[in-house]
């Protein structure tokens, strides 16, 4: 019997259960230095086996489809970002100071790259320009989210593990450069990267798992779930339930106004409303202090979840109407024909 899309998967599960282990044996003192360079070479491995799996025909195909990109663009970080501005005298009394920093955070990362283009086929949209629009927002995000944190975020009670060039630099590092060396030898290891698609998904998963150990545990040291109750809990769901329901709806009302048609539609509202944690999580670690970490990705855990459950339904609902249409021609075309 196959599962619900509506209940959490493997993963989630898996999520829960390392923040549970982190509030119940946090890593501290030479355990959690070693958690923090173990964590480091993770997310360089994950970054570089990207790199060796990205082909140059996946950039370049629908790369001239800028409107569509453009208003990508526009909705991941400029429409989030103002969102996330715009509810905080109405939201941040359902959660604390620090939770709804972590809200802001999330409203100024990239968009996701798997599961926006997954959902996009699932939904029969626009897969090249899914496939180009959600990789150049991973790749632009590292200059603009650090820029945005700037902006948006510190000036809300950040807390900075350096500044913005500092932290574009640290970012290159650890995460571009890897992911360069990997796309230059995709060439010789491209081929054996695609055909371990498993290896891939384990280092994904993988990485963000030790970084949220190793995240939490500086959190749960600095006594994270003393200062987060029960009920700012609740009210973060809530929070993320309104931002995502806004960007959703946002969205799909702009690429309708703009007379995108339907395909493209699919891919503007999964590409443009949905927000990285494979991105997310590792940049925290570099834009942040260890400390705040935990409080600064758990609403980005909660709507992670959120957006997948939401997406999932919409992107069947999608796939049926396009089923529908696709019967409707069909016999509309057999009728003609006789």
């Amino acid at each position: 019997m196959s599962r619900s899309r509506l209940l959490p998967d493997n993963f989630t599960l898996a999520l829960l259960s390392v923040v549970t282990l982190a509030s119940l044996v946090p890593a501290s003192g030479r355990p959690a230095q070693f958690f923090e360079g173990l964590t480091t070479v993770a997310i360089g491995l994950l970054f570089f086996l990207h790199g060796a799996k990205l082909s140059r025909e996946a950039i370049l195909e629908g790369i001239t489809h800028w409107r569509l990109h453009l208003l990508v663009f526009a909705s991941t970080f400029v429409l989030f970002p103002l969102l996330g501005l715009a509810l905080k005298p109405v939201l941040v009394p359902l959660v604390t100071p620090e939770l709804y920093t972590g809200v802001l955070y999330l409203c100024v990362l990239p968009a996701t790259v798997q599961s926006a283009i997954a959902f996009t086929a699932m939904a029969r949209g626009n897969m090249p320009a899914a496939i180009c629009s959600a990789s150049a927002s991973t790749l632009l995000g590292v200059f603009v989210t650090p820029v945005l944190v700037g902006l948006v975020v510190l000036p809300h009670g950040g807390h900075a593990a350096s500044s913005s060039l500092d932290a574009i630099g640290r970012i290159l590092l650890q995460l571009m450069v890897p992911f360069a060396a990997g796309h230059l030898l995709r060439p010789w290891i491209g081929g054996w990267v695609k055909r371990r698609a498993s290896v891939l998904k384990f280092v994904d998963q993988g990485s963000i798992l030790l970084v949220v150990y190793t995240a939490f545990s500086a959190a749960v040291i600095e006594g994270l779930w003393r200062q987060v109750p029960m009920h700012a809990l609740v009210g973060l769901l809530v929070v993320c339930a309104v931002i995502l329901a806004l960007a959703l709806s946002l969205t799909t009302l702009l690429a309708r106004k703009l007379g995108f048609d339907t395909e493209d539609e699919i891919t503007i509202v999964f590409c443009g409303s949905k927000k990285s944690l494979a991105s997310g999580i590792p940049m925290a670690k570099v834009l942040f202090a260890s400390h705040a970490v935990g409080a600064i990705v758990l609403p980005l855990m909660l709507f992670h979840q959120m957006q997948l459950m939401v997406c999932a339904v919409l992107a069947q609902r999608y796939a049926r109407r396009e089923a529908g249409v696709a019967e409707r021609s069909a016999v509309v075309g057999a009728v003609s024909s006789k």
